[in-house]
């Protein structure tokens, strides 16, 4: 009878699962008999089934189970067998086969493919494995979804970017594989451009792939060397190992290994580098950078460096030999909410950058500028303190200017006479504000050999008010300075030179002086509009705003010798030369002359509107800055001749980004005459016009791109990121003219110019012109190959400037770069083939010819 029952059990389910068209899901929580080989199973819904939740389990969690053709449950055997685009659910894993056989007594199961009846040889339906994020397939898998163990055979698999397969593969545990005749490679290409065989890998998910004796494979065909081991990094993000060395030829220093070195990520807020260059003909550099961070506080990096080059031997006449170094400091904390500290120390001798560069920005660099900035505010009066240490190196000539300290304290604007916080009822004198600002900085400056070193204080006080009068705002205002030195200048005449000209002598006096000085003036500025309202064209309205200003400023004669800040000596034709005793100071002396002048300023801003489309839901009204425009002049009463200054005017507009255009103009209205200079006659009285143009600049830039082709940009995956790799990346520069950038193969083409040109006109007959075109041209050829082009063309000497044409080739997992500058004092030629992925950049050929080789 136990026998005819199980039968009847037995049909009855298999009667259920075959009247049913697609069973999508069934849920069997145990295949155990109530009692000797009885199954419990109930009807859910028309396509899930499960057993009976009170009977006990050697499974830990529920399996799901679906088929397309068939699905036999042998209860006596505690088997299952699953026919026809088959499916099982477990936990976090999920395996899809063809068929699947289930066996319950050893917790295991097993996955097989099929031979397709119409293609003979092809296999159809071959499992996958999907075990969270993880996706493995191959022609046959066993598999214990107890222990999660089991063996893949024929496997291929991804992490990211990078793909391995092997004829088997051997799960251990969550973590651990190992791979029998395994391939690594981060080409996604069947088969892949190139790969890395081993025939014993072992992988630990997410942290890297060990194997011994590899070989590199391109097109196929192995490297003829094998690799006794190699460690292949697969964790994302920083990791501590081994730096790979780069490959390459130099024409000047040999055959070299660049870049060989140790990477330590001590933790997820410090790592550290180091990195070595070796030349076959003798030359190498060290070099080590050490970055830290704390999130939301400090965040910097600290890099040194040391160069020894040299070419020839030591019995050529010719041989060179230079040892360079570099240290760098940056750093950036926010020390509280009112106090902030910025350092960017950058030291470096002459021909560091010079040696081996390959970014021509760095090369081109005229100047190394250093600062370090602490910064303090006060919330409750505004008052602040700046503490400054700067350094400015000229490469070529060694020349170096330090500013050591410069400490600056500025008093916000305060309003003594006001009484409360209502504007509306305030009376004119509780509109008069004051602030005041000191600083006190020490020069140290070395030029040519020589040392010299200057310091001073500066206080400024600036007050004033300005009420409001009607529709104008009247702005009385003093300005007062008060410069402390600790020395001065003397100068002297002691003679006649052998050519026959002066010998003047000058010394530095050690005293202690002061310097004061004050001007004061008044201003009145008013602004009116115009509007016109065409609604023509999709325009709404067009507006012009009109501010004109007028001021008059006063300042005493301070050359005169009741205030004492000049001093004066006969020359040998008797004449008496006047001087200012502060003019080496790192302020200035007091100015010379008495200025009494009126100043006429006028600016317009040209605006439109665009109207709202109707037909549009979402359309709105644009604003756009069509022409600003302004002019200046003023007008000395003291002076005593040529009162009436140059006329000043100025523009701009801009269309998007598409187009802009910006530029100024002076305009004298005096006349010149040859060999003695501007003279006190205005040009209309000699009839030749109001006034004449002594400058004219203007730059013209305009950018192009055609569209992305979003079919080729892949999207960036959401990993967790430490500190530093978030640091790194919000840290982007500034790129330069001529920085490396890979072509980017999804933008058809773009083009950016830039025209810039400029006259100077200081005598009728004498100008002064100047006009380049600075151009990136960049578009792709085909698909696969790019060409771009930097440069600049100067206008008025006829020559390229540093030219550089740039080729590209995508080689899918591989990209190739051919750098040329064709002339200049760089010319030189770099052809670069390297991996795209980040994991394996290091691994690439480099060939360069006499590349940036200028000292």
């Amino acid at each position: 009878m136990k026998i005819l029952y199980n039968i009847i059990i037995l049909f009855v389910s298999i009667f259920i699962l075959s009247f049913q068209n697609f069973l999508t899901a069934q849920t069997i929580n145990d295949l155990k008999k109530t009692n000797s080989d009885t199954l419990l199973v109930k009807k859910i819904n028309s396509d899930t089934l499960f057993t009976n939740p009170t009977t006990s389990s050697t499974a830990d969690t529920i399996i799901y189970a679906s088929s397309n053709d068939s699905l036999i449950i042998k209860v006596v055997e505690k088997k299952m067998n699953l026919y026809g685009k088959s499916e099982i659910k477990f936990k976090s894993t999920d395996l899809k086969s063809e068929l699947i056989y289930v066996d319950f007594n050893t917790n295991t199961l097993q996955a097989r493919g099929i031979e397709s009846d119409s293609v003979p040889g092809l296999m159809i339906g071959q499992p996958v494995l999907i075990e969270g994020d993880d996706a493995y397939s191959g022609s046959k898998i066993d598999y214990n979804f107890k222990t999660t163990r089991g063996m893949i055979t024929s496997a291929k698999t991804s992490d990211g970017d990078t793909y391995y397969t092997g004829e088997k593969i051997n799960k251990v545990n969550n973590n651990t594989y190992f791979i029998a005749d395994g391939i690594y490679t981060t080409c996604d290409h069947n088969p892949p451009h190139y790969y890395f065989y081993s025939p014993k890998m072992k992988m630990i998910q997410n942290e890297q792939i060990v194997a011994r004796w590899v070989w590199l494979y391109f097109g196929g065909v192995p490297f003829p060397v094998p690799l006794p081991f190699a460690v292949f990094p697969i964790q994302s993000g920083r990791r501590s190992g081994i730096l790979p060395p780069a490959f390459g030829s130099d024409a000047r220093f040999g055959q070299y290994l660049s870049r060989f070195g140790y990477f330590w990520a001590i933790n997820d807020y410090m790592d550290i580098n180091f990195t070595s260059d070796y030349y076959t003909r003798g030359s190498y550099s060290l070099a080590s950078r050490f970055r830290y961070v704390k999130r939301y506080n400090y965040s910097g990096n600290l890099e040194v460096g040391y160069k020894f080059f040299k070419t020839g031997e030591l019995t050529d006449f010719d041989r060179t030999e230079s040892k360079d170094w570099q240290i760098r400091w940056q750093h950036h904390q926010n020390i509280n909410p009112t106090t902030r500290l910025d350092v960017n120390i950058d030291f470096v001798s002459s021909n560091y950058l010079n040696l081996t560069s390959v970014d021509l920005s760095l090369v081109l660099r005229n100047e190394i500028v250093s600062n370090a900035t602490l910064f303090k505010t006060w919330d409750e009066s505004g008052n602040s303190l700046a503490i400054n240490y700067s350094r400015r190196q000229v490469i070529q000539t060694n020349d170096i200017n330090e500013v050591l300290p410069s400490i600056s304290f500025n008093k916000a604007q305060s309003y003594p006479f006001k009484q409360s916080n209502d504007y509306t009822n305030q009376k004119w004198y509780e509109l008069f504000g004051y602030n005041y600002n000191g600083q006190f900085q020490i020069n140290r400056n070395r030029v040519a050999g020589a040392l010299t070193s200057r310091g001073g204080f500066l206080h400024t006080i600036s007050a004033g008010l300005s009420p409001k009068i009607g529709h104008f705002s009247i702005s009385p205002n003093f300005n007062y300075q008060e410069r402390w030195y600790n020395q001065r200048i003397e100068r002297t005449y002691e003679g006649l030179k052998i050519n026959g000209s002066d010998s003047i002598v000058t010394n530095d006096v050690k005293e202690i002086n002061f310097v004061r000085t004050f001007s004061m003036g008044v201003s009145a500025s008013t602004k009116f509009y115009g509007m016109v309202s065409p609604h023509i064209f999709g325009i709404a309205a067009i507006r012009h705003t009109v501010n004109p200003s007028i001021s008059y400023n006063f300042q005493p004669d301070f050359s005169t010798p009741s205030w004492g800040y000049y001093g004066s000596y006969v020359n040998s034709s008797g004449q008496t030369i006047k001087y200012n005793i502060f003019e080496r100071e790192i302020y200035g002396g007091a100015p010379a002359g008495e200025t009494q002048s009126i100043s006429f300023n006028v600016s317009n801003i040209f605006e439109m509107k665009t109207e709202v489309d109707p037909t549009d839901t979402t359309s709105k009204e644009k604003k756009i800055q069509l022409l600003n425009l302004s002019a200046g002049l003023s007008y000395n009463f003291a002076a005593d001749s040529l009162k009436l200054s140059n006329l000043f005017v100025s523009y701009r507009t801009q269309v998007g980004s598409l187009f802009s255009f910006s530029g100024s103009s002076s305009f004298t209205f005096y006349d010149y005459v040859e060999g003695v200079g501007f003279v006190n006659r205005f040009l209309a009285n000699e009839g030749k016009g109001l006034f004449r143009m002594t400058s004219f600049n203007f730059s013209v830039s305009t950018h192009l791109a055609g569209s992305r082709n979003n079919d080729d940009v892949k999207k960036d995956s959401t990993e967790q990121k430490d500190a530093l790799s978030l640091i790194q990346e919000s840290n982007i520069m500034t790129r330069g003219l001529y920085e490396e950038r890979d072509a980017d193969f999804t933008i058809p083409w773009d083009v950016s110019l830039n025209f810039n040109y400029s006259i100077f006109k200081p005598s009728p007959s004498i100008s002064n012109v100047f006009s380049n075109l600075n151009a990136n041209v960049n578009f792709n050829l085909t698909k696969n190959w790019n060409l771009s082009f930097t440069g600049s063309y100067d206008f008025d000497r006829h020559e390229f400037v540093a030219p550089q044409i740039r080729i590209s080739r995508d080689l899918h997992a591989w990209i190739m770069n051919f750098v040329w500058n064709p002339i200049g004092t760089y010319r030189g030629y770099r052809l670069e083939i390297r991996v795209k992925a980040p994991q394996l950049s290091d691994l690439k050929l480099t060939k360069r010819d006499q590349f940036f080789s200028g000292r």
